[in-house]
């Protein structure tokens, strides 16, 4: 009599963990939206396989790593997509004042009415304090 072969899930719950939280790292850096989700979905997983391997003799340092990945990730990705929104009318006029640019000097004016739209949104800051290195 032949004994089934018992699948042990503990193996690369570690591994797992920790790239599904590199990945919602990359998710929220090209979609934060997207991002969120990822990241959320890495974290549980991260949790879950810390308690996997706490229960039997392994180490759990790469689902903790994990656990530190996803939460950033997920931190990062909510205040980028809060950004978003809460600046979506004057990035959709930016998008829009882009693509009428023609010339450097009016892709500069367009950049110079982003800033100055952000500011109205921004009480708290002076006139002129909004300033990119580069055209977003």
């Amino acid at each position: 009599m032949t004994l089934p072969v018992q699948a042990r899930p503990t193996e690369g719950a570690g591994r797992r963990a920790l790239w599904l939280a590199v990945a919602a790292v990359v998710m929220t850096l090209v979609l934060p939206l997207a991002g969120i989700v990822m990241a959320i979905f890495a974290l549980v997983t991260s949790i879950r396989a810390i308690r996997t391997l706490r229960s039997i003799p392994k180490p759990a340092g790469t689902a903790v790593v994990g656990v530190v990945l996803s939460a950033g990730a997920l931190l990062i990705s909510l205040a980028v997509t809060a950004l978003q929104f809460y600046f979506g009318d004057e990035l959709a006029a930016y998008t829009e004042c882009g693509r009428g640019a023609g010339t450097v000097a009016s892709q500069n004016e367009c950049v110079e009415q982003l800033e100055r739209a952000m500011e109205k949104k921004m009480t708290f800051l002076q006139p002129g304090q909004v300033q990119f290195p580069f055209p977003p």
